[in-house]
């Protein structure tokens, strides 16, 4: 192997894609600096200077050159080009192109429904293996203060508790690995009780007897001019990694459901003033945190923009944000309106923008296994009562977590989704090896004949 280029990362406390992208490099086995940037604005401004203006953490570097924040380090990582600029590429191509490994079971997935499952199976001597996907530990991690999870009445930060339950998952037997699935297939799909193939982008590819889906969803975006250019520059999907670098300046959150609402509220420790900007007139939000956010409203720190969609977002890399250009209708739903004489276009002056939209489901790379997946992409599970309530329509393949959960969304329920799931896979073990035990007796038996 080549000898390894310089990496610095700078980070912020309390930063789960600064967690993320330092995990992916202790994956690789690749040594890094890390320079905290919280609380030293002369650290801070070199790393924009450094950056060309980039002004959100993480903020990677390879030999001097910034290759952006997690986002792109994670990008790079899926196309193979971050082992190349790391010289990796002789590591890699040493990889047997076969099978790496069997294993009796594999997790995709290392959020609270994934590590629940690895928890559970490493318990029942399954041996699993779990990769951690392109979020490691999941939208948990996104989270400051989880403070409805049983167990912790004070509270506890997502990351921390990500931590300490990948630590109890591999103190019963796990093995979590850095890595993204891209593909699962039978090894012969003429055979119901075959093995799977699972490839990983790297290109390493395993063979597993069965399959825990716990891939969760990603934060979605709007698609609209300026996004591009300017995430991470001002525009973000993670109010607790990036909010406080907006401090003193008008912040503007998309969205109205419950993460909408969190984010909005989270943000007023920092922000002059927090708009809500919501399509419709209802929010979609739990009671809870509504009327956290109108005691916000009454105190001036929040103000809500009902009937209202953000359609572009302008600035510089080089200055951040300076405004949105935003639509309104009392009818609701603007952007299907625009045609219509009552729809309000306006400028509006913010320095920060939050998209709390939702999420699309992990599951392209089920695609090709035969299993349901709904119009959204979730993946369908048998449910109901009785075992099997996580299996799918493939046999070996189960799901849990938000890959199948588009309603609660909860730890709690992930959590107890990744238990079922785990048991659900531990049952279709054991009766494929007295299958296979079966079919050994006979054979057996026929040959003493």
């Amino acid at each position: 192997m080549s000898e390894q280029p310089r990496v610095e990362i700078y980070t912020t406390e309390n930063c789960p894609d600064c967690e993320k992208a330092t995990a992916l490099f202790d994956a690789k086995g690749v040594d890094y600096e890390t320079y905290d940037v919280t609380g030293d604005d002369d650290l801070f401004a070199e790393m924009v200077d450094r950056a060309d203006g980039r002004d959100t953490t993480p903020g990677v570097f390879v030999d001097d050159d910034c290759i952006g924040g997690w986002d792109d380090t994670r990008a790079l990582e899926q196309t193979g080009e971050l082992d190349a600029l790391l010289g990796l590429e002789d590591a890699v191509a040493a990889i047997d192109e076969d099978i790496v490994e069997h294993r009796r079971l594999i997790i995709a997935g290392t959020g609270i429904a994934g590590l629940t499952a690895a928890i559970y199976a490493g318990r029942a001597n399954n041996d699993p293996l779990v990769i951690e996907g392109d979020e490691p530990g999941g939208q948990l991690t996104l989270t400051t203060d989880v403070a409805n999870y049983p167990g912790f009445p004070e509270g506890i930060s997502g990351p921390e508790l990500i931590n300490e339950m990948k630590a109890q998952a591999r103190k019963f037997g796990a093995d979590l690995q850095n890595g993204i699935v891209t593909d699962v297939a039978r090894v012969d799909p003429r055979d119901e009780q075959a093995p799977f193939r699972v490839e990983l982008t790297n290109g390493d590819v395993y063979t597993t007897d069965a399959f825990i889906a716990a891939s969760g969803a990603s934060a979605r975006t709007l698609g609209i001019p300026g996004e591009d250019e300017l995430m991470g520059y001002g525009l973000s999907t993670c109010a607790t990694c990036d909010g406080a670098f907006f401090r003193d300046e008008d912040m503007l959150v998309v969205g109205g459901g419950d993460a909408a609402m969190e984010e909005a509220t989270f943000l007023t420790k920092f922000a002059d003033t927090v708009y809500i900007a919501h399509r419709r007139e209802e929010f979609r939000a739990e009671e809870y945190w509504i009327d956290r956010v109108h005691e916000h409203v009454d105190d001036g720190d929040i103000e809500i923009m009902k009937n209202t969609e953000v359609v572009e977002i302008h600035g510089s890399q080089a200055e951040g944000i300076d405004h949105v250009t935003l639509v309104h209708n009392e009818a609701g739903h603007p952007t299907d309106r625009l045609e219509d004489p009552d729809t309000e276009e306006f400028d509006f002056e913010v320095g920060a923008v939050f998209f709390a939209i939702g999420h699309t489901p992990n599951t392209s790379y089920l695609e090709g296994t035969g299993v349901d997946l709904d119009e959204e992409g979730y993946l369908q599970t048998v449910g109901g009562d009785g075992g099997g309530q996580t299996a799918t329509g493939v046999p070996g393949i189960f799901g849990a977590g938000d890959v199948v959960d588009f309603h609660y969304q909860q730890a709690v329920t992930a959590a107890g989704m990744g238990s079922k799931a785990a048991l659900d896979a531990d049952d279709y073990l054991d009766d494929l090896e007295r299958a296979g035990t079966a079919v050994l007796e006979e054979e057996v038996a026929a040959a003493d004949d």
